[in-house]
């Protein structure tokens, strides 16, 4: 019996590349499909020598339907992330992701691929009433003329579109929903890369040794729970090997961290504390946010990078890479 093949659209993007060196890892034979506009092939490193890449559109049927041609699992990630392109470009978020599912869906039915994983978001959920917050609760979009709204809204879409369109097929399609993943070369529109560039700039302009003025949106006492790649990916791991048919999964680590702490602790990287400034928080900003991960830990995962561990190398890996934010999303 062959090795299956698995098909990765977005596999060129931070969470995609991290899979699929994963898979390659594991001896999986792997084909990707990105039009690398967000993706960098240099995510792939060594893995880019033992995988299929399709550079194509996951909004063109054909190249999806011919990407999936042979393949016995498709993992979809494409998506357009990072709270600017939100703002900006809503039109094209909404556009990749409810094309993108409909066509992954059409594609796999066309060659009869049963096994359908799909990359959703906390951003589903939004503002949720329940921390730490399981799967079942209610899929909100609060505010339809906020185009923040485009990529949460769209995911929910997404999930709306795969669970339902499962009970004809792929009927074994499963959603994940990742939380707040960090690592080296992420992108550039995410909190901790943001946070330090920022700092950078901030420390560069303030050479004394005293507290260094910082900005932050809102009173900083925000929370958020980050999840290291590493992390994130044996969880996906899991969720595909183990995940049952028409289940949401959510993928993260539960313990919670305030903005202004992680920002203090991002400083701490470079030696230096902040003097933290309120400045207004954009509109739908959330709160509150972790995951409740019982149902992926009744399957076996287990998180085992704390921020204190896992955070100051990501920092490192941005303060020396800085030439690459002109050309990196």
């Amino acid at each position: 019996m062959s090795t299956p093949l698995t098909l990765v659209t977005g596999g060129t993007g931070f969470l995609g590349a991290a899979l699929v060196r994963r898979l390659v890892a594991d001896g999986e034979r792997v084909r990707v499909l990105d039009n690398n506009w967000r993706g960098r092939p240099r995510r792939l490193g060594d893995a880019a020598d033992a995988i299929d890449l399709v550079v194509a559109d996951i909004r063109d049927p054909e190249a999806v339907k011919a990407a999936t041609a042979g393949v016995d699992r498709v993992v979809h990630m494409s998506a357009v992330n990072g709270t600017r392109f939100f703002y900006e470009q809503p039109e094209l978020v909404i556009d990749v992701a409810v094309r993108g599912i409909l066509n992954v869906i059409d594609a796999c039915r066309a060659h009869g691929v049963d096994d359908l994983v799909v990359a959703s978001s906390s951003e589903a959920y939004q503002s949720p009433q329940q921390i730490p917050t399981p799967e079942d609760v209610p899929l909100v979009v609060p505010d339809v003329l906020n185009t923040r709204y485009s990529y949460g809204g769209s995911k929910l879409a997404s999930e709306l579109i795969a669970l339902n369109y499962a009970l004809e097929g792929p009927t074994r399609t499963i959603v994940f929903r990742p939380h707040n993943v960090y690592g080296p070369d992420m992108g550039w529109e995410h909190v901790i890369p943001e946070i330090t560039s920022r700092a950078m700039q901030a420390i560069a302009a303030a050479p004394d040794d005293g507290p260094v003025p910082f900005e932050i949106h809102g009173d900083g006492q925000q929370t958020r729970a980050f999840i290291h790649v590493d992390d994130f990916t044996d969880g996906l791991l899991v969720a595909i090997r183990k995940g049952e048919p028409r289940n949401v999964y959510h993928i993260g680590n539960p313990d919670e961290v305030r903005i202004a702490d992680l920002t203090r602790q991002v400083f701490a990287v470079f030696g230096r504390e902040p003097d933290l400034r309120s400045r207004p928080a954009p509109a739908g900003e959330t709160r509150r946010r972790c995951p409740d991960i019982a149902k992926l830990r009744a399957l076996g995962f287990t998180p085992s990078v704390p921020l204190a561990q896992g955070l100051p190398p990501v920092v490192q890996w941005y303060r020396d890479h800085q030439d690459l934010r002109s050309s990196s999303a």
